[in-house]
C-alpha cells in the first residue's frame, strides 16, 4: 500500500525496515518457535521408539550365606540390546486437541508478525513524512530569513538616512533572530527524525537528501459502500480469532486428562553374555505390553485444570471483541481524519493566498513611508505561520491516510468495494 504514493525513496525505506528491523527479526523467531512446537506436538501422536544397548559384567561373592558351586562362574557377562516403542491410544482426543491448539498458536503468531510488519511500514512512512514536512517548512523558514534580512538592511539604511525609528531597527533584529532561532530548530527536528528511520531501517549513519511533501499524491478515499467483512483480513482480528481457537482446543486438552490414558508398549532385541550370539535366535527377547490408567483421586487438580482454561477462553473471547471493536473504530477514526484534514486544506489555502497578498501590500506600504515596521513584521508572521499550518496540514492528510491503510488492513481494492 505504501507504494501508492508514488516516492521511490519512501519504497526503499519501508523495504529496509521490513527485512532488518530488529522487532522484524524477533516477531520471525517466535514464529519459527511456534513452528518448532507445532511439530513436536504432531509428533506425539506417533509411535516413539528407542534403541538401546548395555553392557554390564557382574562379580558375586562366594563367601555369601548361600554356596555356590563350583561350576558356577563368579564372573557374569550379560549384553543386551532392544528397541523399545510406546504409543498412546487417543480415545479422547486429547492428542488431537493438543494438535489444533498448537496449529492455532501458530497462526496467531503469524498474525501477530504481520501486525508488527504492518506497524512497522506505518510508522515508517508516518516518519518518512514527517521529514518531508520538516523540508518543506525549512524551505519556508530559510526564505522567511532571507526576508527578514532584507528588512534588517532596509530598516538599517532608513534609520541612517533618519527616516526610520530605533524601534523599526530593533524590530527589524529581533524578527531575524526569531527566523534563525526557527530555522535552527527545524534542523535539530530534521536530524531526530532522520535518526528515527535510521532506527526503524537498521541503517546506522542513514542520511536522506531533501525532497517535496507537496509532490506526493494523496492515496483516493475508499468507495462508500464498502462490506465490514473487509476489516476481518486485518492481521491483529485474525490473531485474536487464532488464539480463540487455540483456547477452545486446550479445553478439549484439559478434559481429556480426566479420562483413562491407554498405551501399547513393546520391546524387541537379544540378551546374551557373548557380543557374537546377541543377534542369534535363542538370545531373541521380547515383550508386549498394555497399560491403562484412570485418576481416582486427585482433589479436583483435572476440574481445576478445566477451569482455567474456560477463564482463558473467555479471556480470548474477550480480546477478540476488543480487538473486532478497536478495527471499526480506528477505520471511523481515519475516515473521518481524512475527510476532515481534505477540508481543512482548502480552508488553509484561502488563508495562505490571502496572507502572502497581504504582506505584499504591508511591504509595499512600508517601502512608500505610509505604514510602519510593526505593520510589516505582524504581516510576516501571519504569512509565515499560515504556511507552516498549510504543510503541517498536509503531513496530517499524509498520515491519516497511513492510519487508513493500516486500519482497513493493508489499504482497499475496487473489486472488495463489490
Amino acid at each position: 500500500w505504501w507504494r501508492l504514493y508514488g516516492d521511490a525513496q519512501l519504497d526503499a525505506l519501508v523495504q529496509a525496515a521490513r527485512g532488518r528491523n530488529a522487532d522484524i527479526r524477533l516477531a520471525l523467531a517466535q514464529v519459527q518457535e511456534a513452528e518448532a512446537a507445532l511439530r513436536e506436538v504432531d509428533a506425539a501422536a506417533l509411535p516413539q521408539v528407542d534403541l538401546s544397548f548395555t553392557s554390564q559384567n557382574t562379580r558375586i561373592s562366594a563367601a555369601g550365606a548361600t554356596p555356590v558351586a563350583s561350576t558356577v562362574p563368579l564372573v557374569r557377562f550379560d549384553r543386551r540390546l532392544a528397541a523399545s516403542t510406546s504409543f498412546e491410544l487417543d480415545f479422547w482426543g486429547r492428542l488431537g486437541r493438543s494438535v489444533e491448539a498448537a496449529r492455532g498458536q501458530l497462526m496467531s503468531t503469524r498474525y501477530a508478525r504481520d501486525v508488527v510488519a504492518m506497524t512497522l511500514a506505518s510508522t515508517t512512512a508516518q516518519a518518512y513524512f514527517s521529514l518531508r514536512s520538516v523540508d518543506a517548512q525549512l524551505v519556508t523558514a530559510r526564505s522567511s530569513l532571507v526576508t527578514r534580512e532584507g528588512f534588517l538592511k532596509l530598516a538599517e539604511g532608513r534609520v541612517a538616512a533618519g527616516v526610520a525609528s530605533e524601534l523599526d531597527l530593533n524590530a527589524a533584529r529581533s524578527a531575524r533572530a526569531d527566523a534563525a532561532l526557527a530555522l535552527t530548530e527545524l534542523e535539530r527536528q530534521r536530524r531526530v527524525i532522520e535518526h528515527q528511520l535510521a532506527q526503524l531501517c537498521g541503517q546506522a549513519g542513514l542520511r536522506l537528501a531533501p525532497g517535496d511533501l507537496l509532490s506526493l499524491p494523496m492515496p483516493p478515499l475508499p468507495p462508500a459502500g464498502l462490506p465490514s467483512s473487509l476489516l476481518e483480513r486485518r492481521p491483529d482480528v485474525r490473531a485474536a480469532e487464532q488464539t480463540l481457537v487455540a483456547a477452545n482446543a486446550r479445553i478439549g486438552v484439559a478434559k481429556a486428562a480426566m479420562f483413562p490414558s491407554i498405551s501399547l508398549t513393546g520391546i524387541a532385541g537379544g540378551q546374551s553374555k557373548d557380543f557374537n550370539n546377541l543377534m542369534q535366535l535363542p538370545a531373541r527377547i521380547w515383550t508386549l505390553g498394555f497399560g491403562i490408567s484412570l485418576p481416582l483421586f486427585d482433589a479436583g487438580r483435572n476440574a481445576a485444570r478445566v477451569e482455567q482454561a474456560e477463564a482463558r477462553q473467555r479471556q480470548s473471547v474477550a480480546g477478540y471483541q476488543k480487538a473486532v471493536e478497536a478495527a471499526f473504530r480506528e477505520t471511523a477514526d481515519a475516515l473521518s481524519n481524512v475527510a476532515l484534514a481534505s477540508e481543512a486544506e482548502k480552508a488553509w489555502q484561502e488563508r495562505l493566498d490571502s496572507a502572502r497578498h497581504s504582506l505584499r501590500l504591508s511591504m509595499l506600504r512600508y517601502e512608500a513611508g505610509y505604514s510602519s515596521y510593526l505593520e510589516v513584521l505582524d504581516a510576516q508572521r501571519t504569512a509565515n505561520d499560515t504556511e507552516l499550518g498549510f504543510i503541517r496540514n498536509r503531513q496530517s492528510r499524509l498520515a491519516f491516510s497511513v492510519d487508513l491503510m493500516k486500519a482497513l488492513g493493508g489499504g482497499w481494492s475496487a473489486e472488495q468495494g463489490r
